[in-house]
């Protein structure tokens, strides 16, 4: 027993697996919340789109010297319209708008990267992440960031959930469904960019997608998965960074094969087929 709780806080005489520990549980929590919306609605290839096109933002605001995460933001947020706008004027299917926008602007990213001396440690982070290198104001960034994302999901709850599963019934009653589904763009863009210092732009997506797959697998109820999915998100990210201490790997990396190896469990466990969440209460229908 001793040893376990030595085990146990031993990391956590370190302010950087403070900070990492932290960081990771704020992105887990958000990251699950939100995710449970992105596995519903089908979103995970467009999460996958504004993950890879916020490093066209990254890479020049870098090279401008300003807020790498503003300009990931904009990026992020400039190609959820683009895909959001080119859609549904009809003319090529939303795989197509995603695929020709973030190859785009990735391309971008890479593009200005290449022409950045030393740029192998400074911009390339952002693709891979490192959570232990995180700083008590990036920790408030990601904080307050992750506030207004989950402060604009309550406000809008019950209009994203009823959109969400059933946009006909949702538009005919007089939701502007357009909206909802441009904010819920708008609220993927800030997250994504609240969990890339934490885990980085290639693996963001699987902490947006892995845990609400999770718990959509034996969920009955939407409100019981945007809880698991954090839950799990949570003990995904607690493991994954006392595994990158003690094994001495990439926090980001070890984060997401933990959230995969339960995902996995639990897909063996559940097995047959199943719904859909179902709507909890009125307050989700």
């Amino acid at each position: 027993m001793g040893s376990l709780l030595e085990a146990l806080f031993e990391p956590l005489q370190f302010g950087f697996m403070q900070r990492g520990l932290a960081a990771s549980v704020l992105v887990a929590v958000i990251c699950g919340i939100l995710g449970s919306f992105v596995v519903l609605k089908g979103l995970a290839f467009i999460g996958d789109a504004l993950a890879h096109a916020s490093f066209g933002g990254v890479a020049i605001a870098f090279v401008l010297g300003l807020n790498i995460y503003l300009g990931a933001f904009v990026f992020a947020l400039a190609t959820a319209f683009g895909i959001g706008a080119i859609t549904r004027q009809g003319r090529v299917t939303s795989d197509t708008a995603i695929g020709v926008l973030f190859s785009g602007t990735f391309a971008l990213g890479i593009l200005i990267v290449s022409r950045v001396e030393n740029y192998t440690t400074d911009l390339f982070g952002y693709l891979f992440g490192d959570v232990l290198s995180i700083t008590g104001a990036d920790l408030a960034a990601i904080g307050l960031l992750g506030v207004v994302v989950l402060a604009l999901l309550a406000v809008f709850y019950r209009q994203l959930v009823f959109a969400a599963f059933d946009p006909t019934v949702a538009a005919a009653s007089g939701l502007r469904a357009g909206a909802l589904d441009y904010l819920l763009l708008a609220l993927l863009g800030a997250t994504i960019v609240t969990a890339i210092q934490a885990v980085g732009i290639v693996m963001v997506v699987a902490m947006l997608v892995t845990p609400a797959a999770t718990a959509y697998l034996f969920s009955p109820r939407f409100s019981y998965m945007i809880a698991a999915s954090a839950g799990i998100g949570v003990v995904a990210a607690g493991l994954g960074i006392y595994l990158s201490y003690y094994l001495d790997v990439a926090s980001g990396a070890a984060i997401i094969l933990v959230a995969t190896a339960i995902f996995l469990v639990a897909f063996a466990v559940t097995g047959l087929p199943r719904k859909a969440p179902a709507a909890s209460s009125a307050g989700e229908s």
